[in-house]
């Protein structure tokens, strides 16, 4: 049967890949250190990629300096739920290995779904308290004047409010939100860096799998 097969391939190279992360994973040290900086590094690229392409006129603007402060915060929460991902999704391949059945083997690793929609919620997050987190040193000793300048982001609930109402706009009208969307497909980019593994191997099981029933028939 072909989904037998393709399964029966997916586990050999899943295992293979598992194999060579314990084996690198003993041979660096301080990996958490690495991954995590490489997480900030990643997620950093991806926000000024989709900041150029989405929105230039904030970029090349005089808000370039605000958005150029974002980036920190951006870049290293990205970089937290990033890490913790990536391990949940070893533990999730490890327990996938063991199962007997495919069915089981399936629903372990369809979890990584869920991480990918988590991701989204996370985004929001994250562009909530870092704009938040940026109008908070930058209204520190500032005049009234100034700290009234910075209220939309000192204050939480308010952003809050205003990112998940563009979230549930984006739901409701997605061809009016082409530019939030683009964004927060690049800015999720990391996060669904497992799933994409896991439906890449699979598509190269499946033309494996083909491939070797078109051998058996010649």
């Amino acid at each position: 049967m072909v989904l037998n097969k393709t399964i029966y391939f997916w586990r050999t190279d899943l295992n293979q890949l598992m194999s060579y992360y314990e084996q690198k994973k003993i041979n660096i040290n301080n990996l958490l250190l690495y991954l995590f900086l490489f997480f900030i590094f990643l997620n950093i690229s991806c926000y000024w990629f989709a900041m150029v392409t989405a929105f230039p006129e904030l970029v090349f603007g005089e808000t370039f300096n605000y958005y150029f402060k974002v980036q920190f915060p951006v870049g290293i929460l990205g970089a937290l739920f990033d890490s913790l991902s990536f391990f949940v999704t070893i533990y999730i391949i490890r327990r996938a290995l063991k199962t007997k059945a495919n069915f089981e083997f399936i629903t372990h690793l369809s979890i990584d779904f869920i991480i990918a929609i988590l991701a989204t919620f996370w985004i929001l997050f994250v562009f909530i308290i870092s704009g938040w987190i940026v109008g908070f040193f930058e209204t520190l000793e500032q005049s009234i004047v100034v700290i009234k300048t910075y209220e939309h982001e000192t204050n939480l609930s308010q952003r809050t409010e205003v990112y998940t109402g563009m979230l549930e706009d984006a739901i409701i009208h997605p061809f009016r939100n082409i530019q939030n969307i683009y964004f927060g497909l690049l800015m999720g980019l990391s996060a669904i860096l497992p799933t994409v593994i896991h439906l890449s191997m699979f598509c190269y099981s499946l033309i494996k799998t083909v491939k070797n029933k078109n051998l058996i028939f010649q």
